[in-house]
């Protein structure tokens, strides 16, 4: 991986668990020489995220880091991460208590 989007995604990892502080919430990193905070990690694609949401029920959602992604910014690509982490959390919400 080149340095600089090495660095990059350090930043977006900083950024987003900053960002995203929720006792239900876990986030698992499969960025190879970055952060792999899991042992599945796949490391044979793009690079992406885990999301754990833990309510009535454990649901996961796993945020691929495509190239198109990695072009951005780190602000602009910890944005868009924790744009789909609420997302995801919103729909889970919206089917566990129907719509609000």
């Amino acid at each position: 991986m080149q340095t600089e989007l090495k660095e990059k995604l350090e930043k977006v990892v900083e950024l987003v668990n900053n960002d995203m502080v929720d006792p239900d919430i876990d986030i698992e990193y499969c960025i190879p020489e970055v952060a792999t905070t899991t042992d599945s990690c796949d490391v044979t694609g793009d690079p992406y995220i885990i999301v754990k949401y833990n309510q009535d029920k454990y649901v996961e959602r796993k945020i691929r880091l495509s190239k198109k992604h990695l072009e951005k910014e780190p602000q602009d690509l910890a944005n868009l991460v924790t744009f789909f982490i609420e997302q995801f959390i919103e729909e889970v919400d919206s089917l566990n208590y129907g719509a609000q």
